[in-house]
């Protein structure tokens, strides 16, 4: 995503909690080690101590399930791990701050995405990075290799292709399939807004929302508030507010724009942010003090870059309500394990086909439902380590799956 503005970030100190001073304390030594041959390993479900536990789990006793999955390939759900694993894919193309770093750079953070999916659902995952960035040869990739799992986290591709790709694999496969840098990501913003909304006694349809970022993230963010019925979205790029009749917009800014943007603005981040009751930070760029000065009474900041804010949590504090971040060193950290987890575990248990608007937008309502009795200006969501996340997004996601009939 391209950042909005060239102004430089605030470089105030942030405070230093027990968890945070921890972190700040990590070397690199201790970093390596924690990688140091990679993040995973495959356990065995079934015992082969003896020469009978090698007879049952390989030849000749496998030969018979694999006779009778050749005769009712639904078996395969039975009798292999294919119905509960998560392939986490990505060509490394747009890998967390770091950019376009390639496939074999990109292969730690897919482990520990992987790691994640086991930890927080109890879901088998394999990364699987991809030497290739032809949108062709990704979908016809994951096509030949569908026997082998039973569902997609696409992760880390660049915009716009991501898009494209998500949309194709989506079509090809009878599978959930989902973007996270895209819809973990809304959810969670999603979830965090309805926070922030109730704490205040605000309702959420009249909020004025300005997104930056009409990347991956951005794009997703709009869609799901424009869904849940947030009718004021302004999207910034670049070049400034996404709105109808600007030149050089491509066909995704294209149709957001005609979407969002209901007052008809333009111009640019100043233009957006001036009396704006929400700024959600996915750019990767900064954003001046002056404009977040700029905002309505009792304004929302989610600035959510890692690991650089758009602005310094401390700064935006002095003109706004609310603020939460992407980083674990501040209170209301937006984080996507708060979603995927659960909406994967949840679409899996339901056996759904695909991952539908309604199923994210229950996921989101979910992570909320967690924390609504305790809500605070500086707990407008669970933290990602809350264990009681998981389970109800996957239940909440299960549940619209079979109410929409996907499952």
């Amino acid at each position: 995503m391209s950042p909005v503005t060239d102004a430089p970030n605030a470089t105030a100190t942030p405070p230093q909690s027990d968890d945070a001073a921890s972190l700040a304390a990590i070397t690199n030594d201790e970093i390596f080690a924690g990688h140091l041959g990679g993040k995973l390993s495959v356990e065995l479900s079934a015992p082969l101590e003896t020469q009978r536990d090698l007879s049952i789990a390989y030849t000749p006793g496998v030969a018979q399930v694999s006779r009778a999955i050749a005769e009712d390939a639904a078996l395969t759900k039975t009798y292999t791990w294919t119905d509960r694993l998560v392939v986490v894919v990505s060509d490394g193309t747009a890998v967390l701050g770091l950019g376009d770093i390639g496939p074999r750079a990109s292969l730690p953070v897919m482990e520990g995405k992987a790691a994640l999916f086991k930890k927080f659902a109890g879901l088998n995952s394999i990364p699987l990075v991809l030497d290739t960035t032809d949108p062709d040869e990704i979908v016809q990739t994951l096509i030949h290799l569908r026997p082998s799992f039973g569902a997609v986290n696409l992760e880390d591709i660049s915009a716009p292709r991501c898009f494209e790709i998500e949309r194709r694999v989506i079509e090809a496969l009878d599978c959930p399939v989902m973007h996270d840098d895209q819809h973990g990501t809304a959810i969670v913003v999603l979830a965090a807004l309805k926070g922030a909304a109730a704490v205040q006694g605000r309702d959420m349809s009249g909020l004025k929302v300005v997104v930056s970022g009409a990347g991956a993230a951005g794009v997703a963010c709009a869609n799901i508030l424009l869904a849940a019925g947030i009718p004021d979205v302004v999207v910034l790029d670049s070049k400034g507010i996404v709105s109808t009749g600007r030149d050089g917009l491509n066909d995704i800014k294209a149709d957001l724009a005609a979407r969002s943007n209901p007052r008809g603005i333009t111009g640019s981040a100043a233009d957006a942010l001036a009396g704006a009751d929400v700024f959600l930070g996915l750019s990767a760029g900064t954003i001046p003090e002056e404009l977040i000065a700029s905002m309505a009474p009792e304004a929302i900041v989610f600035a959510m870059s890692n690991p650089d804010p758009e602005i310094h949590p401390d700064v935006a504090a002095k003109y706004v309500a609310i603020v939460a971040t992407g980083r674990s060193d501040f209170p209301n950290q937006i984080n996507n394990v708060l979603a995927f987890p659960g909406v994967f575990k949840g679409a899996l248990d339901a056996g759904a086909r695909r991952i539908t608007e309604g199923m994210k937008v229950a996921a989101a309502n979910a992570i909320f439902g967690v924390v609504a009795d305790e809500l605070a200006v500086d707990k407008i969501i669970p933290s990602p380590l809350d264990p009681r996340v998981a389970p109800a997004v996957a239940d909440a996601v299960a549940a619209a799956a079979r109410a929409e009939g996907v499952a």
